[in-house]
């Protein structure tokens, strides 16, 4: 059963790094000076579980007034179970909370149709992110 949190405590949000570094830097060769930033700790983070094993993380921060989705990442072992799904419903719950009313998100391009399925409509032409291509992605919330 997936369930999704804030990663507020130590070592839920090291467990999202170790997602991250697992999916972005060891899978898609993301150089691991550009995974993590100056943003970390400002951003808000969740962290989604299969039972008590980490299996996904994301990260949510306010730019121009607009939520913008970061980071979001499964494990491969726990892909196709909605893990990706439940972390971008968590993070869009943490911006309504906020009172935001648009999200944004560099999606890769291999990913677009699950924004899509997601309600998130491609706001430009691909680009390159970190030596992957990626599109704006956008959602009225």
């Amino acid at each position: 059963m997936l369930v999704s949190r804030i990663a507020d405590s130590e070592a839920d949000l090291q467990a999202a790094f170790r997602i991250r570094e697992t999916v972005f830097v060891q899978e898609q060769h993301v150089p691991l000076a550009d995974e993590f930033d100056e943003h970390e700790s400002t951003a808000d983070h969740i962290l989604v579980l299969d039972e008590d094993t980490p299996a996904g993380a994301g990260r949510l921060r306010v730019v121009d007034g607009t939520a913008k989705l970061e980071r979001i990442c499964v494990l491969p072992a726990f892909r196709k179970l909605g893990a990706g799904a439940a972390i971008v419903g968590a993070l869009e719950g943490l911006a309504i909370e906020r009172g935001l009313t648009k999200a944004k998100l560099h999606g890769q391009v291999q990913a677009q149709r699950f924004y899509e399925k997601l309600g998130y409509r491609c706001a430009s032409e691909p680009f390159m992110e970190d030596g992957i291509l990626h599109v704006l992605m956008v959602k009225e919330l």
